[in-house]
């Protein structure tokens, strides 16, 4: 549990964040399989059905980060405004905005969302291994051209923590480990599972 968090309470939503090639969509589809009364939603494919079917290189290519963010922004607070229960599987950049200059800033819009809304966890990795993961995925667009993948992950390494109700050392767990372990902190004070 993160400390510094609020209570997760029951929320109705899993949310998963962290860093691009944590586990995120495995880990959901793992869940989505074990328990098929819970949706499973991918933000980055809501996102790109949004924007009409464009792929997000391409969001970002047109409208820059910002406006993918704003674009993100929306899409999160639609889709977890419903009733029926979901794993959220959110894009490694969820804590994010931008300020007027485009420096990545943390996003309070977003994380009140999830915070309010769902149960978060982060699934932490190091940055060498998620950089090892992602490495050469064209569907992948670069995050800055400024800073390297290593100092953005190490920013973004509070916002995560920050936002979650729980912190869970992904890197060396399979997915279906850690999935049996979120799911047992998720339902465990659930009276409806």
């Amino acid at each position: 549990m993160n400390p510094s968090a609020p209570e997760a309470g029951r929320a109705r939503h899993l949310a998963l964040i962290g860093g691009r090639g944590c586990g995120k969509s495995l880990v959901t589809t793992r869940l989505a399989e074990r328990y098929p009364d819970f949706r499973r939603l991918e933000l980055d494919a809501l996102i790109v059905a949004a924007a009409g079917g464009r792929p997000v290189a391409q969001i970002v290519a047109e409208e820059g980060w910002p406006g993918f963010r704003d674009l993100e922004y929306t899409v999160l607070k639609t889709a977890t405004e419903t009733s029926d229960r979901a794993f959220v599987d959110c894009g490694g950049g969820i804590v994010v905005d931008l300020d007027d200059a485009g420096r990545e800033i943390y996003s309070e819009r977003k994380a009140e969302i999830l915070r309010s809304r769902c149960r978060v966890v982060y699934l932490r990795c190091d940055s060498d291994l998620l950089a090892a993961r992602i490495k050469g995925d064209p569907n992948r667009p670069t995050l800055s051209a400024q800073e390297s993948f290593h100092a953005l992950m190490e920013r973004r390494e509070d916002w995560y923590s920050r936002t979650a109700h729980r912190v869970i050392e992904a890197g060396a767990l399979a997915s279906d480990e850690l999935a049996a372990e979120i799911a047992g902190w998720f339902f465990e004070d659930d009276p409806d599972q």
